[in-house]
């Protein structure tokens, strides 16, 4: 007695699609455009193709000159290889097999992520102030400010010694906390949040409820 099997067509073994969002059947009416001897009916089904297209990927409509391109992703498809008249002609070859242009990289890797780049630059601009109570009390402020940042991401209190390391450390030691230097005006406790993508506090709508219960209580 014979076996028969049964083989399996899996797609990596099939011809690579060039538009992946329009599938494999897409593709195959596309060859068989190809293979019309005549171009006035090429030319037909082409548009017959086109329409096929805009309806499985209606979002194209939301985009500029959405026609225009539905007619280069036929000829993408196509191999840049179907002679037809269409109302757009078929796009250079060259200009989708470009790289692009690799973008530069904007600056130095961030030493310390949460007090960010611009802290480094204004540190940078403090190395090059005169020593003098300007410089210090630019140090303080910006001290104050990172010890704030600092709470946001570590919950846990922070001690002046340790916002003036990371001060003169992103300096790479250029910059010299003056001795005796204290931050004022935060307390050690305070709790600071996480910005948040336009969350509202969950005690909104419980503040809202006391204002309404002491006004009635005004009337009474």
């Amino acid at each position: 007695m014979s076996e028969e099997f049964i083989k399996l067509e899996y797609n990596t073994e099939r011809e690579k699609l060039e538009i992946t969002e329009y599938g494999r059947n897409v593709l195959k009416m596309v060859e068989h455009i190809k293979e019309i001897p005549d171009k006035a009916k090429r030319s037909e089904q082409a548009a017959a193709v086109v329409k096929t297209m805009e309806l499985l990927n209606p979002s194209v409509k939301s985009q500029e000159q959405w026609e225009h391109k539905l007619w280069d992703q036929l000829y993408i498809i196509a191999g840049f290889d179907l002679d037809i008249d269409a109302p757009y002609p078929c796009p250079v070859k060259e200009e989708f097999e470009t790289k692009p242009v690799p973008l530069p990289m904007k600056g130095s890797k961030i030493k310390a992520t949460h007090y960010g780049r611009n802290i480094e630059k204004i540190i940078d601009l403090l190395c090059g102030e005169p020593e003098g109570e300007v410089k210090t009390a630019m140090i303080r402020s910006l001290a104050n400010y990172m010890r704030t940042q600092y709470l946001i991401w570590n919950k846990d209190s922070v001690a002046d010694e340790t916002i003036f390391a990371d001060i003169e450390k992103l300096s790479d030691y250029r910059l010299k906390v003056p001795e005796g230097l204290s931050l004022k005006g935060i307390s050690q406790d305070a709790s600071f949040s996480r910005p948040t993508l336009g969350i509202k506090p969950q005690n909104g709508g419980k503040n809202r409820n006391n204002f309404r219960y002491n006004k009635k209580n005004k009337k009474k």
